[in-house]
């Protein structure tokens, strides 16, 4: 039996019991929706979306996916599926124009985007969410924090004539708060969760076999192991005697020595004293010691001999400048590269000897593991198998110089090849993790466990969609893969009762998320009532720009050469966090960005974000303020300071709208140096002398009346002007009197 509906093309869609009484809820109410992978999430999607355009003929359906191939994958789900001509279907990624994207929206009935370009056109103004009839949040777990889904939900929630939210997700998390955070950030009214065991879901399922397979680690592994845990427990019996840390366990884990270094950090920003700085060393060589034998318990010798090199060439920090004067250290580092050419983590000869036992010839295997240097260990490797041919399925961003990334082109070309058999074994990291349609997986391997419930449940979900799967999990004995891999299932279990929890709250409470107050029904509208400002592109990735819009603020998204958010002909603002300001005082930028602000505008504005501006980093308290000073008394620039990005927002509104709505000012972009009056440009000669600052500039210019009268003083007249002393006085007559030589 099929899906009947006008906007589904015929015997496309099989009516499944459990899908309709999820699509029954959806309809009424906005839905989260907890499934496995393989239980079609995105047809019901889809099948909602026919719905909403026909119940709203006006309207339209927007789908959002994290990535770029996930959401070409939905746009060629909805062509295939839905009636619609296919130019009705349109994509938005960052590859198409802003302008093109304008165009397209006002034809299109279901546009399928990427989270970042939306928000970038609704804080741009290109066009507003009043006819969207749906959104759907696909991998709604990651609605949290900055996330772009949260704010374009709330947008949406302000503006649309008929909203309706579906998200979905096959596991939101094992963390409470972290789910509660969804549910508030997605307006979300109703839970549907969906397990393999359900009686609705279980006709559907192929049936997924789990094994995990223990391997003990080698004598060789558990001498570095040795000396990279003395290292570890030095630091941290140091860390102990500091009050720092309340225990020297060498098991300690990542997650908990970052915990220790946030505790540090906010201890710095009451108080800054020598025992805070010395923590934080030490702490950060705990953090690399802790990943070190990760990669050794859980990647092997080559690995850990590729991070021990890359720590070698790149000495950026007192922490691995100390580590490289470590004995046992150094014994570590010896070791392992005597050892990493010859010999190989025994998960490896495991792993070649499951895919051996396996007819690849019409199968396929998806092997999952954390780094990009073990992914390129074990392609090699699998290729050298008779009847294997691997390929590598990594992200697009790298941090290593020997490892390219891959585009997102060049990843969609791998699975199409994976597709068609041309490769049967695919070697990936987390970037295969999320959604990716690829059918037909046979056996899923995990290299090493992972403690995120999020990840693990994604994983398996590669397999047992067109048929029966087997994933397996292989684990070194008595090492941080046991660890891993009872925290993953501890949190699966944690998260099923949270959403049972969370369900049965909504079903005995009326819904109490209601719309927030609509306050324009058009573009126009919302025109008339805001004003508008000019933001530097770069600037589009912090939540200012967001909290803007929410005051009546459209930003206007522009590659600026000065400053970052021009609000009048006469007003730019340069945004800094403390930790740019101070950044910018150590490399140079920042009196060259105050002298081109203040050059290129008449009312220039500093704005400094956050807190600990004497605490951040090492550098001199006295340092800090004399760069203050220069900035708000030789340039004259004012100086704002705010907590928060929220705050900073609410400072460039409440400056806009003076300049804008109460000065009748317009917005003007100054690439170029505006006109300089007169004493601007007599005051920006004499500043050029040498140790002459503005304020001396000025001073000079008030007691010989001109420029021409400066340049023809003796060095006996200088030196009555208060601040240019006997030294100062000799070199303006030298650079004055010497003759130019080329």
């Amino acid at each position: 039996m099929f899906v009947s509906h006008p906007l589904i093309k015929e015997g496309t869609i099989e009516a499944r019991l459990y899908q309709q009484v999820i699509l029954a809820s959806a309809t009424r109410a906005n839905t989260l929706v907890v499934a496995p992978t393989a239980l079609g999430k995105t047809v019901i999607a889809i099948i909602l979306a026919a719905h909403r355009l026909s119940q709203h003929p006006e309207s339209k359906v927007l789908m959002l996916a994290p990535t770029k191939p996930l959401v070409s994958q939905h746009a060629a789900s909805f062509k295939k599926f839905l009636t619609l001509p296919e130019e009705e279907v349109v994509t938005f990624t960052g590859s198409t124009s802003p302008e093109k994207r304008q165009v397209l929206w006002e034809s299109a009935r279901v546009v399928c985007a990427t989270p970042q370009v939306v928000q970038n056109d609704l804080i741009s103004s290109r066009y507003m969410l009043n006819e969207v009839s749906l959104i759907v949040f696909d991998e709604a777990h990651r609605s949290v924090g900055d996330y772009p889904y949260a704010f374009i939900a709330q947008r949406y929630m302000t503006q649309a004539k008929h909203p309706r939210i579906l998200a979905l997700t096959a596991s939101p998390g094992g963390d409470e708060e972290k789910i509660a955070e969804v549910v508030e950030n997605l307006y979300i009214e109703n839970i549907e969760v969906r397990t393999e065991s359900d009686e609705d879901v279980r006709p559907y399922i192929k049936g997924i076999k789990i094994e995990w397979v223990r391997v003990p680690l080698p004598p060789e592994f558990a001498e570095i192991k040795v000396s990279l845990e003395k290292a570890l427990k030095k630091r941290l019996k140091e860390l102990k005697r500091l009050g720092v840390a309340t225990s020297a366990d060498v098991n300690i884990s990542k997650r908990e020595l970052l915990d220790i270094r946030a505790r540090i950090q906010r201890s710095l920003a009451s108080e800054a004293t020598p025992e805070h700085f010395s923590a934080l060393s030490l702490i950060a060589g705990c953090i690399n010691l802790a990943h070190a034998l990760e990669l050794l318990e859980t990647q092997g010798l080559e690995t850990l001999n590729r991070y021990f090199l890359r720590m070698q060439r790149e000495v950026r920090s007192k922490a691995t400048k100390e580590l490289l004067h470590d004995l046992d250290f150094l014994r570590a580092v010896r070791k392992c590269a005597n050892l990493a050419e010859e010999m190989h983590h025994p998960k490896l000869e495991k792993l070649l000897e499951i895919i051996k036992k396996e007819d690849l010839s019409q199968k396929r295997a998806i092997i999952f593991t954390q780094y990009r240097d073990t992914v390129r260990k074990l392609v090699n490797e699998l290729n050298r198998l008779e009847g294997v041919s691997a390929a590598r399925f990594v992200g697009q961003a790298s941090r290593s110089k020997d490892d390219e990334g891959l585009t997102q082109r060049k990843q969609l070309e791998v699975l199409e090849k994976f597709r068609r058999g041309e490769h049967n074994v695919l070697v990936a990291t987390s970037v295969a993790e999320e959604g990716l349609d690829i059918p037909k997986v046979d056996l899923v391997v995990f290299y090493e466990p992972i403690p995120s419930e999020i990840r693990a449940i994604q994983r398996r979900g590669r397999t047992g969609r067109g048929r029966a799967g087997r994933v397996i999990v292989l684990i070194a004995e008595k090492t941080r893969d046991e660890a891993f891999y009872w925290s993953s299932r501890r949190r699966e279990k944690k998260m099923r009762e949270v959403l049972a929890r969370l369900k049965r709250r909504f079903a005995e409470v009326a819904p109490a998320v209601q719309a927030a107050t609509r306050k324009s029904s058009t573009l126009d509208d919302f025109f008339e009532s805001s004003i508008t400002i000019v933001v530097d592109t770069r600037e589009l990735s912090s939540s200012v720009v967001r909290e803007l819009l929410s005051l009546g603020v459209i930003s206007k998204p522009k590659r600026l050469e000065v400053g970052d958010y021009v609000l009048s002909s006469r007003v730019c603002v340069e945004r800094k966090t403390t930790e740019d300001f101070l950044q910018s005082i150590i490399d140079g930028r920042l009196f060259e960005q105050a002298v081109m602000l203040k050059r290129s505008y008449a009312r220039p504005v500093m704005l400094i974000e956050g807190d600990s501006l004497y605490t951040r980093r090492n550098i001199s308290p006295q340092a800090i303020r004399g760069a203050l000073a220069a900035i708000a008394i030789d340039l004259g620039i004012p100086i704002f300071f705010t907590e928060s990005e929220a705050e900073s927002a609410a400072l460039i509104a409440a400056i806009a709208r003076r300049e804008q709505q109460e000065g009748g000012r317009y917005v003007e972009i100054r690439s170029e140096k505006r006109a300089a009056t007169l004493k601007e440009q007599q005051e920006f000669i004499v500043a050029g002398l040498p140790n002459i600052n503005t304020t001396l500039a000025k001073r000079l210019l008030k007691e010989f009346g001109s420029v021409e009268k400066i340049f023809t003083a003796s060095k006996e007249e200088l030196e009555r002007v208060h601040g240019i002393g006997e030294k100062i006085a000799e070199e303006i007559r030298r650079v004055i009197t010497s003759p130019y030589e080329e």
